[in-house]
């Protein structure tokens, strides 16, 4: 009979044949370390769209504001981050952050917007 090992931390195992972690503990170890670097990756990247969105609901407080770019930079807001793109029949696209969005005026000027439950 052939030894199997844990893949963490080396101790035998017994039982299923296709087992590969004596608990828990290990497979939870074992995940986390393999998958640590894309994990970093996507954490930055949801601390910047959480940032973008507690700016545009900040300046936005009854769903719909106009703010210059100047003060959206400022805040800290990251223009190249963002969920989703809606475009309207009449060519106007509206960036959002989940649920809070802009739309890029003349000027540098951006209308802020709360995404309503009819937009997609």
């Amino acid at each position: 009979m052939e030894k199997r090992e844990c893949l963490e931390c080396g101790s035998v195992l017994r039982g299923r044949k296709d087992q590969k972690f004596c608990s828990d503990q290990c497979r939870n170890t074992y995940n986390n370390r393999l998958h640590e670097d894309a994990n970093k990756y996507v954490r930055r990247i949801n601390n910047i769209l959480r940032k973008n969105r507690r700016i545009l609901e900040q300046l936005n407080p009854n769903g719909k504001n106009t703010v210059d770019g100047i003060t959206l930079a400022e805040e800290g807001f990251n223009f190249h981050y963002f969920t989703n793109v809606y475009e309207t029949k009449k060519g106007a696209i509206y960036y959002f952050c989940y649920e809070q969005g802009y739309l890029k005026l003349e000027n540098d000027q951006y209308m802020l917007v709360v995404k309503q439950d009819y937009v997609r």
